[in-house]
């Protein structure tokens, strides 16, 4: 039957009534709207006027449900049970705000398992766009208000790549407790904590700031809690944005490296080549070769006239360092044009104002930890991709704007 002939069959058997209230039940009815007229189910028989459109009723109170029964012994196993199956996973029983699990929730290593302890799921913050060395990552706690306790965190973290054995480098493992918030791990690292939408929800985060530009990294999370279990890990793969370039210097240097291969080359002048190239940066390395294409190609191609000017010994030394750009850089550094920008973002960098002790294995409640944190401005510095303005307009605009001149 439609739902709201079910509510008049309730109201005309007077179960609603205040005679025959029904304990921690109330429906309340309203009228939003009507139903379409394609629906056959919504129409009452000799009536044209159509029934009001069915609505989920509002929840005004939440209450447990051991609450609607009226026996106190029943009450209380029923909730007693009701806990244990909540937050015990049915074997242990709620003591205040912690699980006393049964004899049979041990696991293999003795430690009581009563007590879930759930994963923490790392991301990246959505509040810090990683730059080509910085990457903020951060999770939610963990911790239940009754069960288990988080003691810390361990973030691992290492740089995989095409020449690292990825099982036997493990990179670092930093603890969030006694590396990042004592302050006594790497300044290039730093920890961090806010809220989520409600204060209850506590929100930790880790800033790096010294990584390597076009470099694929992989981060690993798992908590510890109190008893000293690890939780299931959480993984985070990311490579990190190109590198910068300067490119008003590497089109410089792609007129310079014209010049010097241009006619007869003496031995200084290779030399003078080979080391301006063997100097910049592989990235730049790559955009320079884009300038000298873009604008000398007619007289041959970099490559060519490298090995043809230097030798391929020394080209080789020169053009095999184009090998460490990633193709996702390479198509980037193809751009037409390309500007460098430095942006600074706020960071809530954290403290702890305890001290463990040290030269003993003692677990706290992480939760618990008094921690100071002063908001900071983190520097991000970008490449800016995107279509060419014309090697000459692009110079006449920049002296424009140098001397504040507007048309």
């Amino acid at each position: 039957m439609p739902f709201i002939t079910y509510l008049s069959g309730l109201l005309t058997a007077q179960m609603l009534s205040d005679d025959q209230l029904i304990s921690g039940v109330e429906i309340r009815c309203e009228e939003k709207g009507r139903c379409p007229s394609t629906c056959h189910l919504c129409r009452r028989p000799g009536k044209e006027q159509l029934s009001p459109t069915p609505v989920l009723l509002e929840i005004n109170r939440v209450i447990p449900l051991y609450t609607l029964i009226q026996d106190n012994g029943t009450k209380e196993a029923f909730k007693s049970a009701l806990m244990s199956s909540y937050w015990c996973s049915g074997k242990g029983d709620v003591i205040d705000d912690w699980c006393r699990c049964d004899l049979s929730a041990f696991d293999a290593s003795g430690l009581p398992n009563c007590s879930p302890l759930p994963q923490p799921v790392l991301r990246l913050s959505p509040s810090v766009e990683p730059s080509s060395t910085v990457v903020s990552l951060e999770w939610v706690d963990v911790q239940p208000a009754i069960g288990t306790k988080v003691s810390d965190y361990i973030l691992q973290h290492k740089k995989v790549d095409e020449y690292t054995d990825t099982d036997l480098y493990t990179g670092e493992f930093l603890s969030f407790a006694d590396d990042l918030l004592s302050g006594l791990g790497t300044s290039c690292v730093a920890a961090g904590r806010s809220h989520g939408e409600v204060p209850e929800v506590n929100i930790y985060s880790v800033i790096f700031k010294c990584l390597e530009p076009d470099g694929l990294y992989k981060f690993t999370l798992y908590a510890v809690d109190t008893r000293g279990r690890h939780s299931e890990l959480s993984t985070v793969t990311l490579r990190t944005a190109c590198p910068l370039v300067d490119d008003n210097k590497a089109e410089e240097i792609a007129d310079k490296i014209y010049n010097l291969y241009n006619g007869y080359t003496s031995g200084k002048e290779q030399q003078t080549a080979y080391n301006t190239l063997m100097e910049v940066s592989a990235s730049m390395l790559f955009r320079v070769q884009h300038h000298y294409n873009s604008h000398y190609e007619k007289f041959g191609d970099f490559v060519w006239r490298s090995e043809d000017e230097l030798g391929p010994r020394k080209a080789h030394l020169i053009l095999r360092r184009l090998e460490r750009v990633s193709s996702h850089c390479s198509s980037l550094l193809r751009s037409p044009y390309i500007q460098s920008r430095v942006d600074t973002v706020p960071y809530l960098f954290c403290r702890s104002e305890e001290v463990r002790p040290a030269g003993m294995v003692w677990y706290s409640i992480l939760k618990d930890t008094k921690i100071t944190c002063e908001e900071k401005m983190v520097s991000m510095a970008r490449n800016t991709y995107g279509e060419s303005k014309g090697r000459y307009y692009l110079t006449l605009i920049k002296c424009l704007s140098f001397l504040n001149i507007f048309l």
